[in-house]
């Protein structure tokens, strides 16, 4: 047995109404939007033989909003193709039935399809959101055609009838109702004009302007009363990146995000019509070592109408830290065009984006080095990200992304491992990166080590700690170790120890002496066979427990126990440093762990551990051992 699925009209209407459209403030860009359409398809008619005499001439296709307050109402006015009794008896009664797509079907040989806005032919109920009765007057540019008027107050009956207008085109009439007369208050359209109709590809108009103006050779001024066009129809995505110069991009910019003091790094102009449609212009912005969400975000467009600046679904995560604007017809939408679907389009689409910015900040790198490591500091927190969390990124990124020394000098990746390798390749074959996070706390590491000749990176972005994993586990024999994780002679493990002065009964003798001053629960006290001129004492943090817990700080998933995890530290004692010689042959106990806390203390000092009374305590013995 089969049967049929009955649908009561009477409640449908109430349902689109009440959850159709998520935002009540886009009934506004539906139907300006209609009125685009209206005035695009004029054009387009305009263009065939067919209509191009019954037309005649366009005249000033200005879509006008107007607020009647007094009368509480609003008026979206354009002067497009109109409709007939007959259209508008099919597109405005039958829900869901979409004039345009029905338009570029019709005329598909003759329009390009990407040009009509509407989608789903529900835009124009997203109206009664907001009114509690619906007017429109209509004249259909048809030859012989007749002015209809059609009213409804939302539920399923409306009236027909002949209608006043006396000019081509439509007049939508909402009359707002008393939960929603906010929108008749003038700063509130114009908020809603700017925000989704800014790029609309026809003028729009919201009252007027006026000015000043001094006569010609005079002191005498005229005030002249000009329209308020809201939007701007020729926006820089939809010209050719060969018209445009780079003060024209920046120029752009400043459109978009007029609050926004800095001009942005560089562009990338998108502009693909196969396999899918896609315009855009993307920004670099100054990102530095900030990692917090962007206040100006990427602008998500449909022909030119706007959509969301919400664009998680559309690009990758990493790519939401550029700016700019997008711009496809091929993105699905739902009815209200406020939420995105994820498709093989997008996909299709996130991926080009990605290919296009890895292509773009490779072009530069190759252009010019030099001026690529001065932005270098500014982006490398987004390329960070972007290799972290996308693998075609990476393969892309290693050819440009740079590393940078504590002396400020920047390498490529692979080319900064080949110039290390001949001094820094451990006994085992892994070549060892040696790395800072802050160069004042760690200045004493840093030293030790370029002392022997190596080089240290500068690695203190929120990221770094993820990075550096990501990266040992794609460059093949490299590791990375702080400077401060282990004593210098072990940062990188070479053939051969040098021999130790003491026995392991006097490490044994010496052992309690030193954790005598430390807290067993966060130091460890190990005694390494170092040279001579090494520190007595020295702290060092191990690399694993440290950057597990750093990752953690940053999320680290499964990692996150780690946080909560007491920083483990080691106390180092030089077994060969003549201090700690003259520790183990002193017989007066009291002048033993006199040299043993200053020494101690010594080592904090340089980590920045020593704090509070500790540190005053420590200046004053120092100033009497004076």
């Amino acid at each position: 047995m089969t049967g049929q699925i009955k649908v009561n009209t009477e409640n449908l209407l109430p349902i689109i109404k009440k959850f159709l459209y998520s935002d009540h403030e886009i009934f506004l860009r539906e139907l300006v939007s209609n009125g685009v359409d209206a005035t695009k398809k004029l054009k387009a008619f305009a263009t065939m033989s067919d209509f191009s005499a019954e037309i005649g001439e366009l005249g000033n296709l200005t879509i006008e909003v107007k607020i009647d307050k007094p009368a509480k109402t609003i008026s979206i006015i354009d002067r497009g193709i109109g409709m007939t009794q007959e259209e508008v008896e099919k597109y405005i009664t039958q829900i869901a039935f979409s004039g345009a797509e029905e338009f570029v079907e019709k005329y598909k040989d003759k329009v390009e399809p990407t040009a009509m806005i509407g989608h789903f032919g529900l835009g124009f109920y997203s109206s009664f959101m907001v009114a509690h009765k619906v007017e429109i007057q209509t004249l259909s540019f048809k030859k012989d055609a007749k002015p209809v008027r059609w009213e409804s107050d939302g539920s399923t009956t409306y009236t027909i009838e002949e209608g006043s207008r006396n000019e081509r085109g439509t007049e939508i009439i909402l009359h707002i109702d008393e939960e929603h007369t906010e929108y008749l208050e003038d700063f509130k359209i114009e908020e809603l004009l700017k925000k989704y109709c800014k790029f609309l590809p026809v003028e729009i108009k919201f009252g007027t302007n006026t000015n000043k103006v001094k006569e010609e050779g005079s002191e005498k001024e005229t005030e002249v009363v000009s329209d308020n066009i809201i939007n701007n129809p020729l926006p820089a995505w939809v010209k050719k990146p060969i018209d445009l110069k780079d003060e024209d991009y920046k120029a752009f910019y400043k459109e978009l995000y007029p609050y926004s003091f800095e001009d942005p790094l560089f562009n990338i102009h998108l502009n693909v019509d196969y396999p899918f449609n896609l315009t855009g212009i993307l920004y670099f912005p100054k990102i530095n070592n900030r990692f917090e969400p962007p206040k100006e975000k990427i602008q998500l467009y449909c022909n030119q109408v706007f959509v969301t600046d919400n664009v998680e679904n559309i690009v990758p995560d990493f790519l939401t830290l550029l700016r700019g604007v997008i711009d496809s017809p091929d993105i699905p939408l739902n009815v209200s065009r406020s939420y995105l679907q994820a498709d093989n389009n997008v996909k299709k689409i996130s991926g080009h984006i990605t290919k296009k910015v890895a292509d773009k900040l490779e072009e530069l790198y190759k252009k010019d080095k030099s001026d690529f490591s001065t932005k270098w500091e500014d982006i490398k927190l987004f390329v960070q990200y972007g290799m972290i969390s996308d693998e075609k990124f990476y393969e892309k990124a290693e050819k440009f992304a740079l590393f940078t020394n504590v002396d400020g000098k920047h390498e490529a990746i692979k080319d900064y491992v080949e110039q290390i390798k001949p001094l820094q390749t451990d006994k085992d074959g892994n070549v060892v990166i040696l790395y800072a996070t802050n160069k004042d706390e760690q200045y004493a590491y840093i030293s030790s080590a370029k002392d022997r000749g190596y080089d240290v990176l500068l690695m203190n972005t929120p990221l770094d700690a993820h990075y550096i994993n990501h990266l040992e586990s794609k460059l093949e024999k490299v590791k990375f170790t702080r400077v401060d994780s282990d004593t210098v002679e072990k940062l990188i493990k070479k053939e051969g120890e040098l021999p130790s002065k003491l026995t392991e009964d006097d490490k044994k003798v010496l052992q309690p002496i030193f954790e005598g001053f430390v807290d067993k629960m966060q130091y460890s006290v190990a005694f390494e066979d170092l040279s001579e001129t090494d520190l007595p004492v020295t702290i060092t943090r191990p690399e694993f427990m440290r950057r597990m817990k750093d990752m953690s700080a940053m999320g680290g998933g499964s990692m996150g126990f780690y946080g909560n995890m007491p920083e483990m530290m080691n106390l180092v004692v030089n077994a060969n440093h003549p201090l700690v010689d003259k520790v183990l042959k002193d017989t007066n106990t009291d002048s033993q762990k006199l040299v043993v806390k200053q020494a101690i203390d010594l080592a904090l000092l340089s980590q920045g551990l020593l704090k509070g009374e500790a540190l005053s305590t420590f200046i004053k013995r120092s100033v009497e051992l004076i």
